[in-house]
């Protein structure tokens, strides 16, 4: 189930890419407009959150109904049973962050997935009721729209409602993810649900309970998630599935609001998210790592850019797996893991003549000391604020747990927790100490939500689903925007790869690079990956152009769509 995408769409993808690259000479920039602009991974969802722009909201606005808009017409990663993170720039230029990441439950213990043996029990952190954490998303839209939000959120929901409604169309990449989840989702739920492979690309989907429980939300508000009927009829449910999630737990969840992560490149200064995210720490190292090369002189994914590239997302992802976790737990050294001077030293036995062993990087030494399965939408309104934000349900349909009376799958967060410290997640990433299970305690994500501004201006709002490869695709996509004056499109589109220090390997996407430059890379002694991540990535994002227009860049991995006015 880990390979899903290898599995069922890979071949899709390639089609798109290969005609996209060939293309690219006739589609060098992607939608652009004036006012406002809404990118996100289906088209009713983008075209919803332009809607209530257009009604006087603004991007807090936007983000509900585009969040819940995903949570009906994109169940694989959209929800209401996840959780994510939000970074914003009001028009002000003041900055923040919003953690609405899921959170383990009371009765959650350090050893609840080992048996008396000390060994990973097989699945249960990734499948049924026992993987799932306390839900965020819906505290988290609340959150950020009571505080900046200008519309009534009954308002917000009522063309999500209706789309729940009278249903959306099924793409060709959801028929393909549905069919090969449908054996395990009807093992997990014991009978045929809502999503099931007699749908086919064309086909109309309706989920009249999900608008029922949306419409219960838009007249009850947050609470009734968290405390009235619908969290009833959740915690019924998921007891009766064996859950240890109680209406305890869900009374006591809060989104929190935190600081971001915020550093310079050059001229931009990139402010991204903070822990429990590991994005904007291992953005800020990456990133201070490679300042130094003349990126630009080395050329776009030749062997020596590879290289720098590579070596230094090795060196971050080692820190990342020892370090951090989430901040109410856990102090982490975040000022020093983002120092020059450490960065310095981190990169200091890079050569170009051989990789640097994983062995040899470990974690760096400091004294006293997520999920391909996500998605990503920016926004920029008309009053000129910015947000980035990344929601998920961690693996594909979550827990594969679907509740008939809410319409909606619950989440399988609690996997990105190091079940045994030193063992590989779902997504191969190793934990350690420092995100060890622990009641109410949130897991460690790699989500990158990301702002950029430049000369002191919004420059770019960007982001991307793609478990462990998120940081690594982020930041590739603001490299192609800075340093080889790509546009936003085809920023998003370009072929990237991905290193993440465990397993020793360099992800590529298939047939997207040339074979000598593969070549010379396995001669240098590094081991090429083109099957594990055959698409690495779907980069949503906004650039602001010089003449003030938006430019909305949506990845043609996905089924995304940008709409602006």
């Amino acid at each position: 189930m880990k390979h899903f995408l290898s599995f069922c769409i890979a071949a899709l993808c390639l089609v798109n890419c290969k005609s996209n690259v060939e293309s690219k000479e006739q589609n060098l920039r992607g939608v652009t407009s004036k006012n406002a602009m809404v990118v996100s991974a289906r088209e009713e969802a983008s075209k919803i959150g332009v809607e209530i722009l257009k009604q006087g909201g603004n991007a807090f606005d936007a983000m509900m109904a585009t969040e819940m808009a995903l949570a009906v017409t994109y169940p694989y990663a959209g929800n209401l049973g996840g959780g994510g993170f939000l970074v914003y720039r009001l028009a002000d230029g003041s900055k923040g962050a919003l953690d609405y990441r899921e959170k383990a439950p009371l009765a959650a213990t350090k050893n609840m997935y080992l048996d008396d043996d000390e060994n990973i029990i097989p699945n249960k952190s990734t499948v049924g009721s026992m993987a799932i954490g306390i839900p965020g998303t819906i505290a988290g839209v609340f959150e950020a729209q009571k505080r900046f939000g200008k519309l009534e959120p009954s308002i917000i929901l009522k063309p999500v409602i209706e789309l729940a409604q009278n249903g959306y169309v099924i793409t060709e990449k959801q028929e393909l993810r549905i069919a090969h989840y449908d054996s395990l989702i009807r093992a997990v739920n014991g009978k045929e649900i809502l999503y099931n492979n007699k749908l086919k690309s064309g086909d109309t989907i309706k989920n009249s309970a999900l608008a029922e429980t949306l419409q219960r939300i838009a007249d009850n508000g947050r609470d009734e998630f968290y405390k009235g009927k619908i969290a009833e009829i959740l915690v019924k449910r998921l007891q009766a599935r064996g859950s240890i999630i109680t209406m305890e737990d869900l009374a006591k969840y809060e989104a929190k609001w935190r600081d971001p992560i915020s550093f310079q490149y050059d001229d931009l200064t990139i402010t991204s998210m903070s822990p429990p995210s590991s994005g904007g720490v291992c953005l800020n190292q990456i990133m201070t790592m490679v300042e130094p090369f003349d990126l630009k002189e080395l050329g776009h994914n030749s062997v020596k850019y590879t290289q720098v590239l590579v070596e230094a997302e090795k060196r971050s992802y080692a820190d990342r797996s020892h370090y951090l976790g989430d901040p109410d737990f856990v102090d982490m050294p975040i000022d020093t893991l983002t120092s020059k001077r450490y960065l310095s030293k981190r990169m200091a036995n890079f050569s170009f003549e051989k990789p640097t062993p994983v062995d040899s990087i470990a974690r760096g030494k400091i004294t006293g000391y997520e999920s391909d399965q996500t998605t990503h939408y920016s926004i920029v309104d008309q009053f000129g604020n910015a947000i980035a934000v990344t929601t998920t349900l961690n693996g594909g349909y979550g827990s594969k747990v679907y509740i008939d009376e809410l319409g909606f799958f619950l989440n399988n967060e609690m996997d990105d927790f190091s079940s045994k410290p030193g063992e590989p997640n779902y997504y191969g990433l190793i934990g350690a100490e420092a995100n060890s299970i622990a009641p109410e305690k949130r897991m460690l994500s790699a989500m990158t939500p990301t702002i950029v501004e430049k000369n002191g201006e919004l420059y770019m709002s960007v982001g991307t689903p793609g478990g462990s490869t998120i940081i690594t695709s982020v930041f590739q996509t603001i490299l192609n925007v800075h340093e080889f004056e790509m546009t936003m499109q085809q920023a998003v589109e370009a072929p990237r790869f991905h290193n993440q220090w465990l397993p020793d390997e360099i992800r590529m996407e298939p047939n997207r690079f040339s074979r000598s430059l593969i070549k010379e890379l396995q001669e240098l002694g590094y081991t090429i990956n083109e099957t594990k991540s055959p698409i690495i990535g779907i980069v949503d994002g906004i650039l602001v152009l010089d003449n003030g227009m938006l430019e909305g860049g949506a990845d043609p991995r996905g089924d995304d769509i940008a709409v602006g006015f």
